[in-house]
């Protein structure tokens, strides 16, 4: 079931909806127990924990093998930290775990188009996905994106368009075009983050049924933070583990409406002038469950944190040093482990995972500008 946060209305599962008539986003509810005798032994992807995901039974998911992505300890300035590689997911970046679970309703909904609006990994895990599953799909994305992003939508097979201007200017365009087309969004549609609540399932599965102290996570519309409380609400209450973790979202300093709000002890995003970084991945000025990601940190016992550009080229470097190769919205987890370490925030011998969600190769041409003085090119 369907149900609207702002108006209450509720909608049967078996049909296709994106929002409310009443304009807002969804939530998805459907009362579900996690039971690790159903985890699906055999099957190394999101799909392992398919008794708690929003598919049918007896409808087959569309899947690429997301999920279940490494863990690396790194000692980082004297500390351990543990990098959860899900840029490792077969588009290069975690979006693909809400993806899957999308696209799998959409084919079940029998959609045959779609369009979606990214700065350039939602898009490109969406091209992905619809090419899998034989959904023609149309992505609008920033012109200044990331070539390899939009190399990586078009030549899987999706119509790109090219938005002038910021990244809301990209949303107002793909809402013209749902008006006559299925809008696959992955900010708005509660199915996206069903899937990405497997990150929890399988972070907890991987550290021996126990959740870390911490998890650091980039924050732009808030994915991340709202897939990882309800991934850890589900073992809190299958009794799974202890202790929920603290949720430490980070925003660039250039764009931070979530931070500006948290510290200021509001409830809903801060109006702020968005300035320019290159943590494209994260840069919304207005993001639609703002609410809730700002009741997720704060009922995690969590924190936001804000970086510069100066402190995400720093840890860009650091990580490739170490071989892990990230694009900068990657990099502002660790550039916030090396700062709430120095603050002292973070605790000596607490557990800390940090989650990498884009591959550098993403982000070539970016880096490549950035590092230009470095490269004999």
């Amino acid at each position: 079931m369907f149900v609207c946060p702002t108006c209450s209305a509720r909608y049967p599962a078996e049909e296709p909806h994106w929002r409310c008539t009443c304009g807002s986003y969804l939530n998805w509810e459907r009362p579900v127990r996690f039971d690790r005798d159903s985890i699906v032994r055999n099957d190394y992807s999101i799909w392992r924990y398919r008794h708690v995901l929003a598919l049918a039974p007896g409808k087959e998911p569309v899947s690429l093998g997301e999920g279940w992505t490494p863990i690396v300890s790194v000692d980082w300035h004297g500390r351990e930290i543990l990098f959860k590689l899900d840029y490792l997911c077969p588009s290069g970046s975690f979006k693909d775990r809400g993806t899957a679970v999308l696209v799998s309703k959409l084919k079940a909904w029998g959609i045959e188009e779609v369009v979606e609006d990214s700065s350039g990994n939602a898009g490109a895990s969406l091209a992905m996905y619809t090419a899998r599953s034989g959904i023609n799909c149309t992505i609008y994305a920033p012109a200044s994106a990331s070539r390899g992003k939009l190399v990586q939508i078009a030549l899987a097979g999706a119509r790109l368009v090219l938005v002038p201007g910021s990244r809301e200017d990209t949303v107002q365009a793909v809402l013209k075009a749902a008006e006559s087309t299925f809008y696959a969004s992955h900010n708005l549609s509660p199915l996206f983050l069903e899937g990405i609540k497997t990150l929890a399932l399988e972070l907890a599965e991987q550290l021996g049924w126990e959740a870390p102290e911490s998890i650091i996570i980039p924050v732009g519309n808030g994915s991340l933070a709202l897939g990882l409380a309800a991934g850890f609400k589900l073992l809190q209450d299958a009794g799974l583990v202890s202790r929920l973790p603290r949720l430490i979202a980070v925003q660039s300093a250039a764009c931070a409406p979530l931070a500006a709000a948290f510290n200021a002890g509001r409830d809903e995003p801060s109006p702020i002038t968005k300035g320019l970084t290159m943590a494209e991945g994260i840069a919304s000025k207005a993001p639609p469950r703002g609410r809730e990601v700002l009741a997720a940190v704060r009922t995690s016992g969590g924190a936001f944190v804000t970086v510069t550009e100066e402190e995400i080229t720093a840890a860009i470097v650091e990580l490739a040093e170490k071989g892990l190769y990230v694009e900068p919205t990657s990099a502002t987890a660790a550039a916030a482990f090396t700062k709430l370490t120095a603050e002292g925030y973070i605790r000596p011998g607490g557990q800390v995972v940090a989650v990498l969600t884009g591959s550098g190769l993403k982000a070539t041409d970016k880096l490549a500008e950035l590092f230009a003085a470095k490269l004999p090119l």
